[in-house]
This record gives C-alpha cells, structure tokens and sequence, in this order.
C-alpha cells in the first residue's frame, strides 16, 4: 500500500502581541496631558479673573454713591444711580469729548485702512525698484518711538496751520497707525489666491477695479482686524492729542478723563470720574464682542493658503 500525501496545512498568521511597554507610556502620555490642560484652564481663569474683575467693579462703581464707595467698596449699590452718568455727560462735558473722539477715531480709521490697504496691495503684489526698501521703511516706523518726534511734530503742525484741529489730529493718527496697518495687510495679501486677480484682469478690470471690487472683499478679514487693533490705539491715545490739541473744545476722551479726575479738587466726584471712565470703555467693548470672530478668522487666515 502505497502511504498517501497529506495535503500542506497552511499556516495560520497570529496577530503581533501587543508590547506590554506601550500601554503605561500611553496612559503616562494622557495622564500628562489632562495635568496640562488643567493647568491651562486654570492659568486661563485666574487671568479673566484678573481682567473681568476691574471692569465689573468699575461699572459697579459707576452706579453708587461717593460714601458707598469709599465705605463699602465691594458692596453692591444700594440702588441705581443714573444721576453719576447724566452728571457726567452734560456737567463733565463727556458728550463733547465722546463727539470728538468719534470724529477723529471714525476720520482716522478709514483713511488708515483705505490708504493702508492700497499701500500693502501694492507692496504684496507687484516687483519694482525699491519694493522692500519701502516695505522695510514701513517696519521700522513700527520701531520709532513717537515721543521723539513729538516737538518738531508740534513746529510742523503749527507751520501748517494744522495745531488744535480736527484734521490735524487725523492726519496725525493716520500717520502714526500705517506702519502696523501696510506690514499686517502686505503678509495678508500674499495670502490670497493671485488666480482670481488674474481672471479679474484676463475679463478686462484694470489695476484699480481689481483692486477694489476683487481682491479688498476678500481681505475683509484682514481689514476688520486691524481696525479693531487700530481702534483700540486710536480711542486710547492720550499723549498725541495733549500735545497737538490744547484747544478744550476739541479735547477727546482720554483727554476729558484727565480734566475729570484733575478737575475734581477737593471735592472728590468719583461716582461721575467712574461713570466717565466706563463710557469711555463701552464702545471698545461693544466693537471687541461684535467682531471677535472676524478678529480670530483674521488672524488665523494667513496660516493656510
């Protein structure tokens, strides 16, 4: 009898052990990283904590009387005192320096953003002669410090007849707020996509409608973070407008809060110096909450291309 042939038993892959080494490295890896965001989200409160803190007990303030904040400063009002705000706004003349601020701040952010986004397109998006030599001029205007330039500043302003007026003060700002505003827009527009300004001009748009009705709706972003950032610098300079604008009826807010806090002598107003104080920071606040996001999508938009 002849043996017969087993057939070949194929064999049978078992799946790799598991290393016994990377179970604790993974429960290290995750345990570090809950202790990490505990303490991130820790530092996080205790820095709110800090900056929401002041701002509640200054609006707190705002609404009681002079006694109760100096007896029982942390203690809430007994009630609402609205006569601080309208003391304030008509008696401290709040309204006339809230006017002016608004012009200036609203003449200096458009003409800032208009001829800073013209500057930076230009800078982004065409090669000549001299073209990082203008941009690098721009940067180091951010490292100028304005308080050398403030006397000859104050003896041209006075020359051109420009001392103690409105556009004068614009000009100024517009000034002191391009450097920031052509180095931030000049990285955002490289950040666009160049095929839609080369459709644009392929379809007969010249540089200038290009410019406005393509490529400036799609630096909105952009636009809307750096005027929140110019906004800020502009509704809160104080040194600027002291020494180009000594004129009282055309004071601006910071301004009017020195006259305020100066003006008070003995007296001690400081139910009306704080009412003064939060409506000069209301509007800021209100600017912040209402385009935070479009901040955020600003300054993350350059991140990918």
């Amino acid at each position: 009898m002849k043996a017969t042939d087993t057939p070949p038993v194929d064999k049978v892959t078992e799946p790799a052990p598991v290393s016994k080494a990377s179970a604790p490295a993974e429960k290290a890896k995750s345990s570090e990283g809950k202790v990490l965001n505990v303490f991130s989200h820790g530092v996080l409160v205790i820095w709110a904590i800090l900056v929401v803190m002041p701002l509640l007990w200054a609006i707190m303030a705002s609404f009681k009387t002079d006694d109760s904040i100096l007896s029982t400063p942390w203690a809430l009002p007994d009630k609402l005192h609205f006569e601080n705000w309208s003391r304030a706004w008509g008696q401290a003349h709040m309204s006339d320096y809230f006017l002016n601020t608004i012009l200036v701040v609203g003449g200096s952010l458009i003409g800032t953003l208009l001829l800073g986004s013209m500057a930076a397109y230009v800078l982004a998006r065409f090669e000549f002669p001299g073209n990082r030599f203008i941009y690098y001029m721009f940067i180091g205007g951010m490292s100028f410090p304005i308080i050398l330039a403030l006397v000859p500043l104050f003896f041209v302003m006075n020359n051109m007849g420009l001392l103690n007026t409105r556009h004068g003060l614009i000009m100024v700002y517009i000034a002191y707020s391009l450097p920031f505003t052509v180095f931030f827009l000049t990285s955002f527009f490289r950040s666009l996509p160049s095929s839609v300004a080369e459709a644009a001009m392929l379809d007969g748009a010249s540089h200038t409608r290009t410019f406005f009705q393509v490529m400036l709706p799609m630096a909105k972003p952009g636009l809307i973070s750096v005027g929140i950032f110019n906004f800020l610098g502009q509704w809160n300079q104080y040194l600027l407008p002291t020494v180009l604008n000594t004129d009282p009826k055309y004071r601006v807010l910071s301004q009017g809060l020195v006259e305020l806090a100066n003006g008070q002598g003995y007296k001690g107003d400081w139910s009306g110096l704080f009412a003064g104080l939060v409506m000069a920071m209301l509007p800021v606040l209100a600017a912040y909450i209402i385009f935070q996001r479009q901040v955020v999508a600003g300054l993350t938009a350059g991140a990918v291309k």
